[in-house]
């Protein structure tokens, strides 16, 4: 995948204040992660292996490490600051010995096979024309049936509120939502507006629609959506 050269994922200040910015930025955040453990703990074993693709800062790899303690993980990410935050984290968890960290992208990551796999807040950051072969990288990463889990910005884009249908009006009003979110959250309104704006400028929001035909295309079946908060939109899919 690629970053924006503006990510905040090189930014040091960003970085340490990053275990915080999830749980401000992504509506559910706290309820999300139990949500991916349980759909994956339907098929993957108590001896577990799980593939955490953009696993920079750790947070999903110490909630699932704790919840699972027979489980191991293989998480990967091009961002190496990231990644020593997240072995750092991982380490104050009591955790490390069960988790390899890999910097670079999906292709760095061992072939597996895995039992399961996620993929959380990270194909936003990704170009459509990579979406699918990086969709694809981690599915012949896992075993057959083994569970994924997606979950990024996804923005409807049905009738719009301009009256245009598939116009860029419901795109709008959803992100402006978004935008409404984090200034509930705390964000300055300045700040929030300049998210808002940055989102809709640089990362390539895609249509639950497109993302749903993305995971087809890669090769995952049984496609479903089991979360939506405001501008983002999860699923779970097979192998």
């Amino acid at each position: 995948m690629t970053h924006p050269t503006t990510s905040p994922f090189t930014n040091p200040a960003a970085i340490a204040r990053y275990a915080e910015g999830p749980r401000r930025n992504v509506p559910g955040y706290d309820s999300l992660l139990p949500m991916v453990r349980i759909l994956l703990a339907e098929r993957v074993p108590a001896n577990g292996r799980v593939l955490v693709v953009g696993a920079g800062g750790g947070l999903e790899l110490e909630d699932m490490a704790r919840a699972h303690p027979g489980w191991r993980f293989d998480g990967v990410d091009p961002s190496q600051p990231m990644l020593d935050l997240a072995a750092q984290r991982l380490e104050a968890a009591g955790v490390s010995d069960r988790v390899a960290l890999h910097h670079g992208y999906v292709q760095s990551a061992p072939l597996g096979p895995f039992d399961g796999a996620t993929c959380l807040l990270t194909f936003h950051f990704v170009p459509r024309e990579e979406r699918v072969p990086m969709a694809a990288e981690i599915r012949r990463r896992l075993k057959l049936w083994a569970p994924f889990v997606a979950v990024h910005l996804s923005v409807a884009a049905g009738g719009g509120a301009d009256g245009e249908e598939g116009g860029a009006g419901e795109r709008d009003l959803w992100l402006s939502r978004y935008a409404a979110f984090l200034v509930a959250s705390g964000r300055a309104p300045e700040h929030a507006a300049k998210a808002r704006d940055k989102i809709a400028a640089e990362l390539a929001v895609l249509t639950p629609q497109e993302d749903e035909a993305i995971l087809h295309e890669a090769g995952f079946s049984d496609v479903q959506m089991f979360y939506m908060g405001f501008a983002f939109r999860g699923w779970l899919a097979c192998a």
